[in-house]
This record gives structure tokens, sequence and C-alpha cells, in this order.
């Protein structure tokens, strides 16, 4: 598949593979023409603002939190912790966006809001060092570790052919409503680490992963649990690097919300932020290919907003 050629300004960051993703901004997922009226939407795009009001205007324009959870309900909010940066590095997903998400599942009702991840740092640092555990806890969840094997229960994916078993977190599958909540950014693996790729920190042992066709893994594990709700961070955007960075001088500050309970199509969406295609990340294809969601995005009914 032919890359198409962007008129802004590119910054490109070395893989592992050899080749390159270009940033090419706005100019990608924002190039088509805006969707029309017509509900409801599959995929929300929000620009220009700060993350807690992107995502207010992006969840009322899907019908509001309460389409997603109900009153009573247990939920799951799972961004990523992994690692033991400032919120400036842009390595986990920004504290201000997941506060305003537990209180959205609130006000829609929710019993009880549990925030977590399995983290690649030292999980006491990064929770802390994030921001994001002030931040959940300010907002009235529950914020509990998820470096505990025996909170992990053994799991089979259903058709895979590499990732068969796999040890899930109890909260993953005891809860009602999973949101998913990745932060957009470069992986020197992966090549883009977003909302699939997020999944890794719901299970105990990611080696395996890394060790049997990482991207394929990524595609397979998807099928298991679907979030019912995947939210894009993208304000602030690792570019190369990834996925821990190395300075400040990896990030730039985009200012980008997505959201949509399609976890393949919004995975597509954030490689044109990348500059790049869906057809250019394996585990998007697969995933497309095993019927877990779609990545042709000119099917989709999308609401692009710029504030």
């Amino acid at each position: 598949m032919k890359r198409r050629e962007f008129i802004t300004k590119t910054i490109t960051a070395g893989l592992a593979a050899g080749t390159a993703l270009k940033l090419g901004g706005f100019s990608t997922l924002w190039a088509a023409e805006p969707a029309g009226s017509a509900k409801p939407y599959d995929l929300v795009a929000v620009r220009n603002g700060e993350p807690e009001v992107m995502f207010d205007r992006a969840i009322e324009s899907l019908g509001g939190m309460s389409k997603y959870v109900k009153r009573g309900q247990t939920v799951v909010v799972k961004p990523n912790i992994g690692w033991d940066v400032s919120v400036e590095r842009a390595g986990n997903t920004n504290p201000g966006l997941v506060k305003s998400i537990v209180e959205h599942c609130f006000k829609a009702g929710a019993k009880d809001v549990y925030v977590f991840d399995n983290t690649c740092d030292l999980w006491t640092n990064c929770y802390s060092n994030s921001g994001i555990e002030a931040a959940a806890k300010s907002a009235g969840a529950k914020v509990v570790t998820g470096n505990s094997e025996r909170k992990y229960r053994d799991v089979q994916i259903p058709g895979a052919e590499t990732l068969k078993t796999v040890k899930v977190h109890e909260l993953i599958l005891d809860s009602d409503v999973f949101i998913n909540v990745p932060v957009l950014k470069h992986h020197s693996s992966a090549r883009v680490t977003v909302a699939m790729k997020n999944l890794m920190g719901i299970v105990w042992d990611r080696r395996y992963w890394h060790q049997n066709n990482l991207q394929k893994c990524i595609a397979e594990f998807a099928a298991l649990r679907k979030p019912d709700l995947n939210v894009v961070d993208a304000y602030r955007v690792m570019t190369r690097n990834g996925p821990r960075g190395v300075s400040e001088a990896d990030v730039s500050l985009m200012k980008q919300l997505l959201v949509s309970p399609d976890i393949v199509a919004i995975d597509a969406a954030s490689t044109k932020i990348f500059g790049s295609e869906p057809g250019d990340i394996p585990y998007i294809v697969m995933a497309h290919e095993m019927g877990i969601g779609t990545m042709n995005l000119q099917t989709l009914s999308i609401n692009r907003i710029t504030l």
C-alpha cells in the first residue's frame, strides 16, 4: 500500500524494523470532510482542547456515558500507567483525562470505578509520578495494583493460533464495563501503540508476546474481551524512542482525542495522526481480518469536532 504525501512538516521515528512513521498531524485524520449529522457515530475525533473538555464533547456526541455505564454497575478504567515518567514525557495516559472519565462513570450511576495497570517500571513510582493515582482517587475511583499474580486467572483465547492461553486480571473478567484509555505513542517493537497494545497491561506475562510474534498476539488477544469504550489520549504524543521515551524532546503537543467502541477502528484512526496508514501496522490488519473490528474508516460515521 502506498503512503500519501503530506504537506505538513513530518517527524520521522526510527523503528526496529528499519522503517519510519511520519507524523502527519491534523492533515491526516482531519483531511476528510466532516461527517454529517447522522447518528449514532462510530467514532468521534476532537482537537484543539484540553483533555477533559475534549472528552466531555466526545462522550456527549456518542450519546453520553449512560449509554455505556448503567446504574449500579462496576467499571474498570485501564489507562497506560506503565512508566515512571512525568506527565510532560507522555509515556502514560494524561491524568486529567482519566479523572474526567471516572467522573462521567459516577455521573452515569456506576457503583464502583477501578483504575489499574500492570506496570513496566516499579508500580508505586509509576502510579505516583504519572499523576494518575492522585487524579483517579480525587474523582472517587479505587486505584488497585496490577503487580500480584494471584489477581490473574487463566483464560483461553477463542480461535487463537499463537496466544492460546493467558492470565488476565480479575478486574477485567469480573467488572460489568471495561473502558480502555491508552496514550498514543511510538513503539520500537509494535511500531505504534494504541488501544489494542494497551491491553498488554491487563495480562500477567508479557514476555511470551514479545517472544512469539508480538503483532499476532496483540491481534488475537483483542478477541477475548473487547472494551466497551476506547478513549485514545493524543494530547501529547511521543513520536520517537517509545514506549518509554528519553526526554520531552520526543514529544509533540497534538491536542487530539479519539473515542470509539470499536478497538480496531480507533487504532486505525490513530495511525493517521502519525501520517501512516492502518495497513502499515500488521496487528491492525490481522484484527480487521479476524472480524474484531474494522480498519476501513471510510465506512464509518465519524464526528470531527474542532474546539
